[in-house]
């Protein structure tokens, strides 16, 4: 077996003191920066042999449950890549492809904004959170109570379906509640649940549950879908058909997928979608379930989608109005049904490309242990300015609240398989914030109750048009009473909000900062150093910095000193009731005060008034620096004969006497509900080529990119350097049919052995267009044979005192580092060496263990020889320094053996065999 890439040796210690290396053979690479003394990878990583490169494993102390959020290893602050779970839940593989395997240096597990692979501390020990807001005034209508309706409800089993890249079937199987009796076609509520474990073994313990699919004998597939039953009722009482639809055979395959499974979760929706209109024109052919309900009317139809799902329907609505490319797609049909809006519940999103013209509501777990980030903030974000502007995008806050517990079937106590709180609580380490008991924790009960009043209210806004429910979800400052006592606030973009402030595009700011959401440079990042906990607003994408993503940030040690925005055009106010203004403080601060001023074009200034911003109760482990929407009549302004249709600039003024803020953004707003009406955009997609390197010769390839839809936007590019991880990014715009999006790709042949290198593009909306496929490149295939590898004994039997040496051979020279991993074994009769024969320097530094208590090498945990030829050499001198004592023994002997893809000896793999004499 031969291991290739470029990674840093655990044999560094032993080339040092065996004197160095000859001239024709390499030195080994330095040690990382995080490693311990000699060269060891931090605790719980490994490396292993792979079937095509190297893995780098990373095993975790606990079990680390199946969730939405990806894993990530990380190097230096780099994404290395997302590894393949296996099914004992704690141990992760990552393949090692490109130079994207130089030093491994800063290794770190991340998901969600989570670090994995280190305990982290919460506040210090009688450190409080800030007390729960007061409760909002109670709104015009309560959508959480239920309607008039008796419910109905029963399951249905289609024929399971086969979605691209997935090669096992995915289950086509639902559980419906609708209403009895009510009249005429009804409204369609469809329910997809998120990533979580998909078999248990009945009695088994947390210990029994796995992520595979199909399930194994002896265990059962976890009845996520049945989780929203309580949601459904509560529609389906109001005269909503309901139905929640079955992913566990995704969740099982989804790792290998490039978008996290989001093309597939689009499929398997529309595939549902497209047999409840056929039921709807043909119900004798419908499942009985379906022929006890009303008829469902798929001209209004709202998506609800938790975690994964959520991301998952957000790409349903995406595809309804821009069709995918046909050989990415798992539906080839018509599209016969309307998206009125979706409910996205904790929702993740990789692609980071919202659907801008579909209304949508984000739910945002204040105490999510799983998308920990809360990434969905950007369902709300990263529509402003993409499309029209006329759909309704609102973020609720639920403080308190985790991500398992909207779903039944994730719910201690509640569910058939085995579940868990996902916000890890340590009793040694309380969360002021999230940990059980505590004053802004929600029960189960609750969370799911205000979960539920919230996906009414959707429902009623979204698909009735019942605009009383829309203060609940806009920012307008309401409540919900049957959510009591959760203390849910919302903030929104788009709707009747008209012109605004803009923290991008050639915006302008004096007295205060405009900032980067993604950079780690600290003094460009808004957050930078010294944050406690993480900003929705500034969750991580897939590169290490992104353009055109900024906030503007107040920093002030005395009142009075003013910030003020200038946008490159004179903003319009005209028409608009108020300024709404979307700002955050510090969590667990209170009282910040600002004014509040705009100054027209002709330089008349008005005074708006005064706001008072508190953060949310927050801790080091809660992504609580979110913003709350603030509102100004613009009566002042008015009163001051400002031209409002020319506002130059804003200006914030701080009345506190120190402190912090961040402005999101600023609008014109008024109320109401517009209708919406999807615009005609192009639409991108990424795809991915696969091409041999050759033997000789230089060939150009292009990335595959797919411009569909009408008219033209803009995009934002990122090429991504493949030996480095960095990322280039650049502004195009794109026409359908058109190569705006052009990104060579030049591959020389060769004859010398090296590794798949792939050239990443990732593409994000900006303004007049959508993405579809957000991620693709070419990948270079290395298509020449691995060189041989040779064992030679160099000093294989010597006396105490000596080092046993060897040489590693390859046949000819790579073009990537060529290396083997080698575990002791228990050597066949006699003696082992032992702990106690060797240089304790070097067994420190090849495995951190201590000579005491003396043990045979193959009884150390940890030992492993990973030795690396760099490219371009062909050898590799390794060796075992021993030392000489006064005890008399007879000869003792070592081997070690290089091993598989499992970490276990080979057979017949290679061996570095050695014996030591007692010295006389």
């Amino acid at each position: 077996m031969v291991r290739t890439g470029r990674i840093w040796v655990t044999v560094a210690t032993v080339l040092a003191l065996a004197g160095g290396v000859s001239g024709t053979t390499a030195h080994a690479e330095q040690a990382p920066a995080t490693a311990v003394s000699g060269g060891q990878l931090p605790p719980g990583w490994r490396l292993d042999d792979g079937r095509s490169a190297p893995e780098l494993v990373w095993r975790s102390g606990s079990r680390v449950p199946m969730g939405d959020a990806r894993v990530e290893f990380r190097a230096d602050g780099r994404l290395l890549g997302v590894p393949k779970p296996e099914r004992d839940g704690r141990t992760f593989r990552l393949g090692l492809a490109g130079t994207r395997a130089g030093a491994l240096r800063g290794l770190q597990v991340w998901s969600g904004g989570r670090r994995l692979d280190r305990h982290q501390a919460t506040a210090a020990p009688g450190a409080g959170a800030a007390p729960l807001p007061a409760p909002l005034p109670a709104g015009p209508v309560d959508p959480g109570r239920p309607g008039p309706y008796r419910t109905v409800s029963g399951s249905y089993r289609l024929t399971s379906v086969r979605l691209p890249g997935f090669s096992v079937p995915v289950e086509m199987r639902a559980v419906v509640v609708a209403p009895a009796g009510a009249p005429g076609a009804r409204p369609l509520a469809l329910f997809l649940h998120g990533r979580h474990a998909t078999c248990y073994t009945p009695h088994g313990g947390a210990d029994g549950v796995s992520g595979a699919w199909p399930c194994p004998a002896g265990t059962l597939p976890i009845p996520s879908h049945r989780g929203y039953l309580r949601d459904q009722r509560l529609l389906a009482s109001q005269g909503y058909v309901t139905v929640s639809v079955s992913a566990n055979g995704i969740n099982g395959q989804d790792w290998q997928a490039e978008d996290g499974g989001a093309q597939a979760r689009s499929s398997l929706v529309r595939l549902h979608l497209a047999h409840w209109a056929d039921w709807a024109r043909h119900p004798r052919q419908a499942p009985r379930i379906v022929r006890e309900a009303p008829r469902a009317d798929l001209s209004r139809v709202l998506l609800v989608g938790h975690s994964r799902g959520g991301e998952g329907v957000n790409r349903a609505a995406l595809d309804s109005l821009y069709p995918p490319p046909a050989a990415q797609d798992g539906y080839h049909g018509a599209v016969r049904w309307h998206i009125s809006g979706t409910v996205l519940i904790g929702p993740t999103v990789f692609g980071q490309n919202p659907v801008p013209d579909v209304p949508s509501l984000t739910i945002l777990p204040g105490c999510d242990g799983d998308v920990s980030d809360l990434q969905g903030e950007v369902y709300v974000d990263g529509t402003r300015a993409v499309s029209t502007g006329r759909a309704l995008h609102s973020a609720v806050y639920v403080i308190g609240a985790d991500h398992n517990f909207f779903n039944t079937e994730w719910t201690p106590g509640q569910a058939q398989a085995p579940a868990e709180d996902d916000f890890y609580d340590d009793p040694d380490h309380r969360d002021p914030v999230c940990s059980p008991g505590t004053a802004t924790r929600l029960t189960a009960d609750r969370q799911h109750r205000a979960g539920s009043a919230y996906i009414a209210a959707a429902a009623r806004l979204f698909v009735a048009g019942d605009d009383r429910v829309r203060p609940l979800l806009d920012g307008s400052g309401r409540r919900a009473p049957s959510a009591d006592p959760a203390r849910v606030l919302s903030h929104a973009v788009g709707a009747n909000r008209g012109a605004g402030f803009l923290p991008d595009g050639g915006v302008t700011v004096t007295g205060g900062r405009l900032c980067s959401a993604v950079d780690p440079d600290p003094a460009a990042a808004c957050l930078g150093q010294g944050a406690r906990g993480a900003s929705p607003h500034f969750a991580q994408w897939q590169t290490a910095r992104e353009s055109g993503r900024h906030a503007i940030a107040l920093r002030w040690t005395a009142a009075g000193a003013p910030a003020r925005v200038r946008p490159a055009r004179p903003v319009s106010l005209l028409g608009a009731k108020a300024l709404a203004l979307r700002v955050f403080v510090p969590p667990n601060s209170r009282g910040t005060q600002l004014d509040v001023s705009v100054t027209d074009g002709h330089g008349r200034r008005a005074r708006l008034g005064r706001v008072t911003v508190d953060g949310l109760p927050g801790s080091d482990r809660t992504a609580s620096y979110w913003a709350r929407e603030v509102r100004l009549p613009l009566t002042g302004a008015r009163g001051a004969r400002l031209d409002l249709r020319s506002v130059d600039s804003l200006e914030l003024t701080p009345r506190s006497a120190s402190g912090q803020a961040w402005l999101m953004d600023a609008w014109g707003w008024r109320p109401g509900t517009p209708a919406v009406r999807a615009a005609e955009l192009p639409r991108v997609d990424v795809g991915r080529l696969t091409v041999d390197e050759g033997d000789s010769g230089a060939r150009t390839y292009r990335v595959p990119v797919r411009v569909s839809g009408r008219g033209s936007g803009q995009v934002r590019v990122y090429v991504v350097d493949p030996a480095t991880g960095t990322a280039e990014d650049r502004l195009v715009t794109v026409r359908p049919g058109g190569h705006d999006v052009d990104v060579p790709v030049r591959v020389t042949g060769n004859t010398r052995y090296g590794l798949d290198v792939p050239h990443d593009v990732l593409v994000k909306a900006v303004h007049g267009a959508v993405v579809g496929s957000y991620r693709g490149g070419v990948t270079v295939h290395d298509d020449d044979p691995a060189p041989k590898v040779t064992v030679t004994p160099l000093a294989d039997r010597v006396t105490e005192g000596a080092a046993l040496k060897w040489r590693i051979s390859l046949s000819e020279a790579a073009d990537t580092d060529i290396g083997a991993l080698f575990v002791p074994v228990p050597v066949d009769g006699g003696a082992e060496l032992s702990t106690k024969d060797v240089d304790p320097a070097w067994l420190a530094g090849v495995s951190g263990a201590r000579p005491d208590p003396e043990r045979p090498l193959s009884k150390v945990d940890g030992l492993y020889l990973w030795l690396d030829v760099p490219a371009g050499k062909t050898a590799l001198d390794v060796a075992v320094p021993t030392v000489r004592d006064r005890v008399g023994e007879p000869a003792e002997s070592v081997s070690f053996r290089q091993t598989g893809d499992d970490g276990r000896p080979l057979p017949d793999g290679l061996a570095l065999n050695g014996t030591v004499l007692d010295a006389p």
